[in-house]
């Protein structure tokens, strides 16, 4: 059954080098990696606001006291990625 397995993935990974080309591959594969990394990141910023929210909040006694904005860090390698976050309150209708 092994066997069959082995012979199924290179028949597939030959068809994919025929399809896309030696060329396309590797930077197919790096756009791959840098989209994993950003996903990973966001998930990463998104439990730490979830932690943020969850923990209770403290009014700041001066405005030297407040803290920073958020910003959603970049990728690791990525500059221009990062981006301030805006801290949405909800509004009562």
């Amino acid at each position: 059954m092994l066997e069959n397995r082995a012979l199924e993935i290179i028949i597939i990974a030959v068809i994919v080098l025929l399809l896309f080309g030696a060329k396309r591959l590797p930077d197919s594969a790096r756009a791959l990696g840098k989209s994993l990394r950003i996903l990973k990141s966001e998930v990463g910023a998104m439990k730490d606001d979830k932690k943020d929210a969850a923990a209770p909040t403290t009014v700041p006694s001066t405005a030297e006291e407040t803290a920073p904005p958020k910003t959603i860090s970049a990728a690791p390698g990525e500059t221009a990625a990062a981006r301030p976050v805006e801290d949405k309150q909800p509004t009562a209708n």
